[in-house]
């Protein structure tokens, strides 16, 4: 199924919004960018699934503490609290969007290159960890 031009448009900004998150950490905490990455991500999001798909996704009951730190850190990046902010924002999307982690790891190891990453021995304990999967690594048959 190809993208549409909104949906390409979409993914452009959320990959411009992590980019710009990145460097707005990198360079201490700099609340203008990380704003700026705060913006272009959260744009990004609604072009890509849509607007009603979005305000759908965000505005769950289930997901109201989620909701309330992820919107709480942007509006301290906003007000120029940048490290609490980041904080809070880090908190919040781990909550909303932490299912899709294990999917998105999954997804990850099937790529050439990067999943020959993910699967060596040092970085694949960390990764299942992460990804919450559970693994069996005991060699032993079962009984």
């Amino acid at each position: 199924m190809p993208l549409d031009d909104n949906k390409k448009m979409g993914t452009g900004l959320l990959i411009l919004g992590f980019v710009f998150l990145f460097m707005g950490v990198i360079l201490f905490f700099d609340a203008n960018l990380l704003a700026l990455g705060d913006v272009l991500f959260l744009t990004g999001i609604t072009m890509t699934i849509g607007a009603r798909r979005t305000f759908v996704f965000f505005f769950k009951r289930k997901q109201l503490r989620g909701n309330l730190f992820f919107f709480g850190g942007i509006l301290l990046v906003l007000v120029r609290w940048a490290f609490v902010g980041m904080i809070l924002q880090v908190l919040g999307f781990l909550n909303l969007f932490g299912p899709f982690i294990p999917i998105a790891v999954a997804a990850m190891r099937t790529l050439p290159v990067i999943g020959d990453i993910l699967a060596l021995p040092v970085i694949s304990p960390l990764v299942d960890r992460i990804a919450g999967s559970q693994q069996n690594t005991d060699r032993r048959p079962p009984v």
